[in-house]
């Protein structure tokens, strides 16, 4: 597929006119049809190795997940397939995921019939192991078939070579996907195909493939509103604002049908309202346990400084006893602040809402495919930044679209690079054991080489102005700023055994301490009447790895917006 030489110089944008790019694509070959170059093959087969040879690495809690939803859909009829409570993983994602894990039990049926029975709880054999570990990386495909199609259609594909690259082997999809263990992979692939079609100029196609997504993981549902405006504005409305009622009625048809697919069986059955209860659980608190690097960490860490103060200094401001130690320990609740008034969700939804307008209205009055890929990055990032019980996970929403703008020019590049190193570092503390710890160091360093460096060949330009120094010198301090971190977070565990000895030598020697690893590096402690000041720094590195992510990952936001709202 060529582009002409009138055309945007992203690497990755259609023609700013989306009609150039439906008549491109008609000159173009099946989407299927990819021509894998020997090279991209040596990618896939070296990920692939590497990927197997994770298969005994640690995983967590999401990985019995997964295996009990496999028992549920083979086990169960349809009809108690959201009423099951057999394990306390119940299953709680939109039925075209639980499709998929039906259709996934059938091979895991044949394979091992204990991994498909529902009271074979914890069953974690090797056989289930390697056919779990391999089903994601078989799903990842989807993927990697995706990106490359953004490769065969760029104006630049050597560059957007590296993106679609660093996209299929990013650190996140390794650690959540392969090692902690998901299928974000799968469905990321389905994400960017919507938006390869909208690339494209098929935005029919862009909109039902983004309907089939919402129906297997409703978190997508925050990248929604950009599709809506989008859609509405770009493909139902004429350049003159008038509705062109073909074209709705068809993008309405084609959204109602996917749901009827999905949802249908339930309405029939009069299970929708079970069904939502399941999806949209309201019970948990502002935070996750470890606090998702966003506004809220902020807040809630200005919290913990206010306290320390009203302390020390006391004075009139009153202080909630309540909400002395709720967000101090990386404790699984709610979230009840000391000084500062508590959020709730209206709080939380009102202001994504009301950041979201702000790009929305930007989007409207500029339909065109960049815009939309730049808002939908915004409206992701924006539910990231103020969303009720943020899990560190979502920071994937933000920084699999952001990847396809990195190459748009240097201001872009340098909030991608911002971005990405902040949200992968957050994820991080998803695991804590040694031989993890050091595979995805490891792997994010060479990663950032392979990605950073020729994107940095391309795209660097010197600031220009005096301001335009400073405000470089000092992002770069701060991702220097992470090996630092990396290094107390490593040291921390031995400074607080010492700690923890000591205070148990001095104050008790009856008391006994036992270390182990939590699921940030931290040291949490199984003491006899334990001293309070020894037992609150257990959380210390996962609130550092939290607030210092956070302060990178709002400064990205701010400039992405800058860039989108005014320079766009």
């Amino acid at each position: 597929m060529q582009r002409t030489a009138a055309t945007s110089p992203s690497t990755n944008a259609a023609p700013e006119g989306d009609s150039a790019g439906e008549s491109a694509e008609k000159h173009a070959a099946p989407w299927l049809s990819l021509d894998i170059i020997p090279a991209e093959w040596d990618i896939l087969l070296a990920s692939t190795c590497f990927k197997i040879l994770l298969f005994p690495a640690y995983h967590s809690t999401d990985f019995e997940v997964h295996r009990n939803w496999l028992a549920i859909t083979h086990s169960l009829p349809l009809s108690k397939w959201y009423y099951d409570t057999t394990s306390e993983w119940t299953l709680d994602y939109p039925p075209f995921f639980a499709y998929f894990e039906k259709l996934l039990s059938i091979p895991a049926s044949l394979i091992d019939p204990h991994i498909v029975d529902l009271n074979n709880l914890n069953y974690d054999s090797w056989s289930v192991v390697a056919y779990q570990r391999t089903t994601v990386i078989l799903t990842e495909l989807v993927l990697g078939a995706v990106l490359l199609r953004f490769v065969r259609g760029a104006v630049d594909p050597p560059t957007q070579r590296i993106l679609s690259a660093s996209l299929f082997l990013h650190p996140g999809f390794l650690i959540v996907d392969h090692i902690h263990f998901q299928y974000n992979g799968f469905m990321f692939g389905i994400m960017l195909l919507s938006i390869l079609m909208a690339r494209n100029g098929h935005k029919l196609a862009s909109g039902f493939f983004f309907a089939v997504l919402l129906n297997f993981k409703h978190i997508y549902m925050y990248l929604a509103p950009a599709y809506f405006v989008y859609l509405l504005r770009a493909y139902c409305m004429s350049p003159q604002g008038s509705i062109l009622p073909t074209r709705f009625i068809s993008l309405a048809n084609t959204v109602i049908l996917v749901f009827v697919f999905s949802l249908g069986p339930f309405v029939l059955m009069g299970q929708l309202p079970q069904l939502l209860s399941r999806l949209f659980p309201f019970t948990r608190g502002l935070n996750h346990a470890y606090w998702a690097p966003n506004v809220w960490a902020l807040v809630t860490a200005g919290d913990r400084v206010l306290l320390q103060y009203v302390k020390r200094f006391g004075g009139e401001i009153a202080v909630n006893t309540s909400g002395v130690a709720s967000t101090s320990r990386g404790l699984v609740g709610d979230t009840v602040f000391a000084v500062i008034p508590n959020i709730k969700p209206i709080h939380t939804f009102v202001a994504t809402v009301a950041f979201q307008m702000v790009f929305l209205v930007k989007l409207w009055r500029t339909p065109t495919y960049k815009s939309f890929l730049t808002a939908l990055t915004l409206c992701g990032y924006t539910s990231f930044m103020f969303g009720w019980h943020v899990h560190e996970k979502a920071i994937l929403l933000v920084l699999v679209p952001l990847s396809l703008l990195a190459a748009e020019n240097h201001p872009f590049f340098r909030t991608f690079v911002i971005a990405s190193i902040a949200g992968i570092f957050s994820l991080f503390p998803l695991l804590f054991t040694p031989a993890e710890q050091a595979v995805e160091i490891i792997y994010t360093i060479l990663w950032f080489i392979g990605t950073f460096v020729p994107l940095h060949r391309r795209i660097y330009e010197f600031p220009r102005s005096m301001p335009g120094v400073i405000l470089n010198t000092l992002e770069m301090v701060y991702i220097a700023g992470f090996t630092f971190l990396q290094i107390f977070i490593i040291f921390f565990p031995i400074l607080a055994r010492t700690f923890l000895s000591g205070a148990s030598s001095s104050n008790s020697a009856n008391n006994t301490y036992t270390p182990v690893a939590d699921g940030g590096g931290a040291v949490a402690v199984d003491v006899k009447d334990m001293d309070d000041a020894a037992a609150k720094w257990e959380f210390v590195p996962l609130m550092a790895t939290s607030i210092y992510c956070a302060v990178g990952l709002v400064w990205a936001y701010l400039r992405l917006a800058y860039l989108y709202v005014v320079t766009m």
